[in-house]
């Protein structure tokens, strides 16, 4: 019987304090709604809705990469409301499965157990994922008749105090016949506490219809945790860390601290594998037998061949590493990395579309983009090939058993041959021969009579000041007297005197 998926993202999260949408907050590295979307198709369903609202543009722009049928809901009237939105959209035959995309950990297997228990074709059916819940507050609460029969769900605010005390609970999450579904959402109303549509009203409807409904467990206790804040993101983050890391040791896998461990996607590991403490899985990550990850790697999108060891603090990323190669500490392989067998990137060496061939080795200090290095070729430190003019890339080729001495730029596009020689401090701006030893640096030249440029004393602000200052200089302590002093007029200067008095006379211009 076919599946429809109806994941309800139609809610802003006021309590995420945020400006995005709370279906786009990350739990694990992906978004709430992706988890969700990535377990509809898990199940093989043959059609998914998401009914957005708030930020419907961005949710939708999230999820370009999967063929999703996006309705609207223009204002939020509550759950039922939002699926009576989908309903032109959903089949009148087969069955749909009713999820959420703030409880982004619902599992698959969980899922097609709900789904196995509708299956009955003598009657219309609905089950749903109820749990038993020592602190109920704020949850719905699951009303059985006299024969233990789920006759209806009560919201707390509109339970009385008897149903209050009720420990099982809703979660939201069923599987109902679409015929059904056509035939009750019509007739859900908005006469509660809340003035809304409240989807867990068709189980009511449906007792009254002579539905059978069905409760199932979830397989795991918190997959059907619900995000309302940060808090609760940040909770339900380190339940599924913890829950994935128990899952590695369980197949085998070493880990020196499974609280301090990352994955923020797929992980797969063969035997005897070691993980040290704060290694950060991001992507679609394997590890073969016997590999070592030492702590503070970040390691995204890899492949790591048996034997693989890499060293503290390296960071990879969309790149492959061969059986038995080592990288780091300290080390960045960026995106179209492809190291061989038993190869070496050493310390502080960042590599971009580069393949070092078998046992070829780069332990320090360099930089290799776009190239294609054979085997058994040594990399000095400080190595650099020059891949960039400006506007285009171009690729370095350097074949086997070639020696580049330290500190030496091979500008592209350029070939260094095989086992040919690059001597140390070299500027390569042609390609080299095999065999040949190629030396590209400034001649030295020795200077016999050079003196070297000496010291001079510095004095300081203090002395400068103090050297402006006359030895015989008063100061503070010693005042000073007045004297009347003679001055001799300039030349052509007028000076006060009887005959000549100079007061009151107007300024010459």
């Amino acid at each position: 019987m076919s599946i429809t998926v109806v994941v309800l993202a139609a809610g802003r999260g006021t309590r995420m304090r945020s400006k995005y949408s709370k279906v786009l907050q990350k739990l694990s590295g992906q978004t709430l709604l992706r988890h969700v979307i990535s377990t509809a198709r898990a199940i093989e369903a043959q059609k998914i809705i998401v009914v957005h609202g708030f930020q419907g543009e961005e949710v939708i722009s999230s999820i370009r990469d999967h063929d999703i049928t996006w309705v609207e809901q223009q204002s939020q009237q509550g759950t039922g409301d939002a699926v009576k939105c989908a309903l032109k959209q959903i089949p009148q035959s087969g069955q749909s499965i009713i999820l959420y995309g703030d409880v982004p950990l619902i599992q698959a297997k969980t899922l097609k157990k709900l789904h196995s228990s509708s299956l009955n074709n003598e009657r219309r059916n609905l089950s749903m994922i109820t749990i038993h819940a020592d602190d109920p507050k704020g949850l719905g609460r699951i009303i059985r008749d006299e024969n233990g029969k789920i006759s209806a769900i009560v919201e707390e605010k509109d339970a009385n105090e008897y149903q209050r005390h009720i420990k099982e609970v809703n979660t939201g999450i069923y599987c109902v016949d679409n015929a059904l579904l056509h035939l009750l959402l019509p007739k859900l109303n908005n006469d509660n506490a809340q003035g809304e549509y409240y989807l867990t009203d068709i189980v009511a409807l449906a007792s009254k219809e002579g539905a059978e409904i069905k409760a199932v467990d979830p397989i795991l206790r918190f997959e059907t945790d619900g995000v309302n804040d940060r808090v609760q993101l940040a909770r339900l983050e380190n339940k599924w860390q913890r829950y994935m890391a128990q899952e590695l040791l369980r197949q085998g896998v070493q880990l020196a601290d499974p609280d301090r461990l990352q994955i923020r996607g797929h992980l797969a590991c063969g035997q005897d594998v070691f993980i040290d403490t704060c290694v950060t899985f991001e992507g679609d990550c394997t590890l073969e037998d016997d590999v070592i990850v030492e702590t503070g790697a970040v390691l995204r999108n890899v492949y790591l061949h048996a034997g693989a060891h890499i060293k503290a603090y390296s960071v990879i990323e969309d790149s492959v590493v061969g059986p038995n190669a080592q990288v780091g500490p300290f080390a960045h392989l960026r995106a179209g990395t492809r190291l061989e067998a038993n190869t070496k990137v050493g310390n502080f060496v960042e590599t971009k579309k580069t393949t070092l061939g078998a046992g070829s080795k780069a332990s320090h200090l360099s930089y290799l983009g776009d190239a294609v290095i054979g085997e058994n070729v040594n990399i000095g430190a400080g190595t650099i090939t020059c891949n960039y003019d400006g506007v285009n890339k171009f690729d370095t080729r350097i074949e086997d058993g070639a020696f580049i001495g330290s500190n030496s730029s091979l500008v592209a596009p350029v070939t260094i041959g095989v086992d040919a020689t690059v001597g140390a401090g070299s500027v390569i701006t042609k390609s080299v021969e095999p065999g040949v030893l190629a030396v590209g640096r400034a001649k030295q030249v020795i200077v016999t009579n050079f003196k070297r440029p000496a010291k001079t004393e510095q004095l300081s602000a203090f002395d400068l000041l103090q050297s402006d200052i006359a030895p015989d200089a008063p100061t503070e302590a010693d005042p000073i007297e007045a004297k009347p002093t003679e001055t001799k007029p300039s030349e052509g200067e007028r000076v006060d005197t009887p005959e000549h008095p100079t007061e009151n006379k107007p300024e010459e211009r």
